[in-house]
């Protein structure tokens, strides 16, 4: 992600490394992840002695979400942390102190872009919506980044080959410079450069990812030099849920369910962390109560070969559905700009679906307590906001906005375009009647959003008139196409 409001993109390397580079990016990647705990740990510390403080306490007690009144004591309250040393200058200056016992393996631009990693942490904790602040345990530290390329790690071209320089290492970047792309993207300017490790079929893999200034460039054909995806023209409407997208334009409409192939691997994946479960259970009986919970306090966990054997197992499996997940967000979208150059989409709060019900009710049918959960494993799994993020890059290549309508306002799920009414429904009811004709819900909120008049609020009727025997045929077409799948209870067929 890039370091400041300035917009960036990244593009990602393999580094051909020896097994001796191997051991002491190894090594270098776990003093980074020492030297973080070392700064969690006194961070905490400092934070653990300011709350003790009456003047601390009194502040905070006396707020009353009053922007007024509160805002003289939030300002208090800011230069009581920054007393403490809570600030981004204050973590980074408590470097020193602790780089002095891996200097040999570790720079200070490094050891300083740590920092900075901790008090992002400390910041999503005051102003976001952290709850802890964490320790990284062994292996969790996956990545090490650069502030510049002046000093530390650096990423440099010279006579011709490009190489990674960090603190006496000198690793081979592999570029593919009969790549359009790659080279259009080499010519602009950089910002600083990243070192990924990841885990691939229990094999560590070390990766450069160079952050460069700048809007990302659309992609190039290495044949010909000419653009691997193009814009159609006319309006796109989207309806994004939490399993499924449709879409409607003048030539296409779809409901196609998201990342449909990384759901093949969610059995597997379930049935591992049973297994880790029982093993975890067999090798540490003394750390969990008769009922089965574990026990409360500091507890030493003992974890055999084959648990190790099994972890390993079920990471790979996250790796390889988190990869499937992203590829077929990435085709989707590039389909869908093929399709138009005006998309609408209708605003989502997906972190208020993964949320569970508040409300305690009981079911008028059978008597029960009605579960709580609600979309918060689809989500986990579908990813729906990550593919409305992918969405929106890909239309930046090309200057172009996702515009999201007001969903207060012009409520697509229940309007008729024919008689001009809202009728609420139950989210269960996955048809509309319109006009006589049977329509799937989703397509023909789609439909609606396309034809979104200019103030984003209301339906243009006149458009809706005129191209809805087009959506018909169209949608009639995909209803046949949908009729040959299994498993698409969530679209209704």
């Amino acid at each position: 992600m890039a370091k400041d409001k300035k917009k960036c993109f990244v593009l990602q390397f393999r580094l051909e490394t020896e097994s001796w580079q191997d051991d002491l990016l190894n090594k270098r990647f776990e003093a980074s992840r020492k030297i973080y705990n070392a700064l969690v740990s006194e961070s905490l510390r400092r934070w653990n002695e300011l709350k003790k403080t009456k003047q601390y306490r009194n502040l905070i007690k006396s707020l009353n979400h009053d922007k007024k009144h509160d805002k003289p004591i939030w300002e208090e309250v800011r230069q009581m942390r920054k007393g403490a040393g809570l600030t981004e200058y204050g973590i980074v200056n408590m470097v020193p102190p602790i780089r002095k016992y891996w200097s040999h393996l570790i720079d200070a631009d490094t050891a300083q872009a740590i920092a900075k990693n901790v008090w992002r942490a400390w910041n999503e904790y005051f102003h976001g919506n952290g709850r802890k602040i964490h320790f990284k345990k062994y292996g969790q530290l996956t990545s090490l980044s650069g502030q510049s390329n002046r000093q530390g790690i650096r990423f440099r071209a010279k006579d011709g080959v490009y190489q990674l320089y960090w603190s006496g290492l000198k690793i081979p970047v592999l570029v593919d410079e009969a790549n359009p792309y790659e080279v259009e993207v080499l010519s602009m300017p950089f910002a600083y450069s990243r070192i990924v490790r990841k885990y691939i079929r229990n094999k560590v893999k070390y990766y450069l990812q160079a952050v460069f200034k700048g809007e990302k460039p659309a992609k190039r054909r290495k044949s010909d030099g000419s653009f691997v995806h193009a814009l159609g023209k006319g309006d796109v409407g989207i309806d994004i849920g939490t399993s499924t997208v449709a879409y409607s334009s003048e030539s296409e409409v779809r409901d196609e369910e998201l990342a449909g192939k990384a759901q093949g691997m969610e059995r597997e994946k379930h049935i591992l962390q049973r297994k880790l479960d029982r093993s975890r259970r067999a090798t540490n009986q003394g750390n969990f109560n008769e009922d089965g919970t574990a026990k409360k306090g500091r507890r030493h966990w003992v974890r055999s070969k084959r648990y190790l054997k099994t972890l390993f197992k079920l990471k790979e499996i996250i790796r390889k559905q988190a990869a499937v997940r992203k590829l077929q967000h990435e085709i989707l979208a590039n389909h869908i700009i093929s399709l138009g150059d005006k998309f609408y989409i209708e605003q989502m709060e997906f972190k208020a679906l993964q949320k569970k019900a508040k409300k305690t009710e009981i079911s008028e049918k059978t008597g029960r307590f009605k579960r709580k959960k609600r979309f918060g494993k689809s989500l986990a799994n579908r990813a729906p906001s990550m593919f409305v993020e992918i969405l929106k890059r890909k239309l930046g290549y090309f200057s172009k906005e996702l515009v999201e309508i007001d969903t207060r306002k012009a409520r697509a799920s229940q309007f008729n375009h024919v008689t001009g009414e809202y009728h609420k429904k139950e989210l269960s009811k996955r048809w509309n009647v319109i006009n006589g004709r049977k329509v799937q819900r989703d397509m023909y909120s789609a439909f609606l959003i396309m034809n979104i008049s200019e103030d984003l609020k209301t339906f243009d009727l006149e458009k809706c008139n005129s191209r809805f025997e087009n959506f018909l045929d169209l949608h009639d077409k995909e209803v046949e196409r949908l009729s040959y799948k299994k498993n698409l209870s969530c679209i209704g067929i």
